[in-house]
C-alpha cells in the first residue's frame, strides 16, 4: 500500500474533561473537543472524528452541530464521525445535516454508519429494541438513496413514504464517503460489501489480527457482488506519549475504570494489570512512544490490509504531549 492511499486519524466520545483534579464542565468539554480537532489539523492528521452517545460523562449527542463547530475552527483536516446510530436517526433528518456540514467544511463531510453497541438512543427516541435490524437496513437503503437519487420516492415499515421529494442543501454527486461501522458480526460484513460501501472495523479488544477473516470475508463479498475493492479501516483505543513508561502508566489510569465499568455492565473481562499489559502487546491497545505506536499501526495494517486507523482521543485538560487517547483506524 502507498503512503498516499493511507490516513491517521483521531476519534473522539466527547468524554467529560479533567484538568489535574478538577472535572471540567459540559461546556468546558465540548469546546476542548474543538481545540482538540484543531490540533489534529495543525500535526497534520487526515480526519478527525465523533461519535454519537447518550450516556453519563460524554457529550457527543449532537454530532453534526459539534463537526460543524470544528468546520469554522480548521481548514483541511476531513471531518466524520467514529459511529452514527442509524437506526435511531431519521435519514431524511440526517442527509440534511449532513449535507449542511459538507457544504459548510467546503466538501469535508463523511460519515461512518453503524447499529450501536450501546442501546440508550432507542429508548430515548422512542424505538423498540426488537426491531434493531429492521430499522438499520430500511433506513440505510433509504439514506443511500438520498445521496444516489434525485428526486427520491421510497417507502417502508419505518418512517412515512417520499413521493419526488428533493432535499437542501444538496450533498456533491455521489453524496458524502459513507462507511459501515462494524463490531465483529459477519452479517454486517457481508452488508457493507453488498452495498459497496467502506468498511470500519471497531477493535477495542483482543488481538486485531482475529479481524483478518472479515477482511477475507469482505473482499470476497464484495467481488461477488459486483463492486470494486473499497477502504478498510480501524478503529482502537490508545494513546501517545513521550516515552513507553509514561504512556503505560498515564493510560492505565484512564483505561481501567472505564473497562471496570463495561465489565460490570456487559459482562466483558475484568480490567487486571496482567490483562492491559497483554492487550498492549499484542492487543487492540496502541499505547507507547511515537515509534511504538507507529511500528505497531504498521503491522496492523499489512495484517489487516487497512487503508485508515484512527486512534480514540480521550479528554484532558490541557492537553497531553501527543495524540492522548482515540482509537487507531487506517485510511482511505
Amino acid at each position: 500500500m502507498a503512503a498516499a492511499d493511507f490516513e491517521l486519524g483521531l476519534n473522539s466520545f466527547g468524554e467529560v474533561a479533567t484538568d489535574g483534579d478538577r472535572v471540567l464542565s459540559d461546556a468546558e468539554t465540548v469546546r476542548l473537543l474543538v481545540d482538540e480537532a484543531r490540533l489534529a489539523e495543525s500535526a497534520g492528521l487526515d480526519v478527525f472524528s465523533v461519535g454519537e452517545h447518550y450516556r453519563e460523562g460524554h457529550n457527543d449527542s449532537a454530532t453534526p452541530v459539534l463537526l460543524a463547530a470544528v468546520a469554522t475552527a480548521t481548514e483541511r483536516i476531513r471531518l466524520g464521525t467514529s459511529v452514527t446510530v442509524l437506526s435511531t436517526n431519521d435519514p431524511v433528518r440526517l442527509y440534511h445535516e449532513f449535507s449542511t456540514l459538507d457544504a459548510v467544511s467546503d466538501g469535508r463531510a463523511q460519515i461512518v454508519l453503524g447499529r450501536a453497541s450501546a442501546t440508550e438512543s432507542f429508548p430515548l427516541f422512542g424505538y423498540d429494541l426488537a426491531d434493531y435490524e429492521r430499522l438499520f437496513e430500511e433506513k440505510l437503503e433509504l439514506f443511500l438513496r438520498l445521496q444516489q437519487d434525485e428526486p427520491v420516492t421510497w417507502s417502508g415499515t419505518v418512517r412515512s413514504p417520499l413521493a419526488a421529494q428533493r432535499l437542501h442543501p444538496r450533498m456533491q454527486p455521489g453524496g458524502i464517503p459513507t462507511w459501515i461501522g462494524v463490531g465483529g458480526s459477519p452479517n454486517s460484513v457481508i452488508r457493507a460489501a453488498r452495498h459497496g460501501l467502506p468498511l470500519m472495523l471497531a477493535i477495542i479488544g483482543g488481538r486485531p489480527q482475529r479481524f483478518a477473516g472479515h477482511v477475507d470475508l469482505y473482499t470476497r463479498a464484495l467481488e461477488q457482488f459486483g463492486h470494486t475493492l473499497q477502504p478498510i479501516g480501524q478503529h482502537s483505543l490508545g494513546l501517545v506519549a513521550d516515552t513507553d513508561e509514561e504512556a503505560v502508566e498515564t493510560w492505565w489510569r484512564y483505561w481501567q475504570p472505564v473497562v471496570a465499568a463495561l465489565a460490570a455492565e456487559r459482562g466483558f473481562y475484568k480490567p487486571d494489570r496482567a490483562r492491559y499489559e497483554a492487550e498492549i502487546d499484542h492487543g487492540a491497545l496502541f499505547v507507547g512512544s511515537p515509534e511504538t505506536v507507529a511500528q505497531k499501526i504498521a503491522t496492523v495494517a499489512r495484517d489487516l490490509r487497512l487503508s485508515r486507523v484512527r486512534p480514540e482521543v480521550r479528554h484532558h485538560a490541557p492537553a497531553p504531549r501527543g495524540t492522548g487517547a482515540h482509537h487507531p483506524t487506517a485510511g482511505q
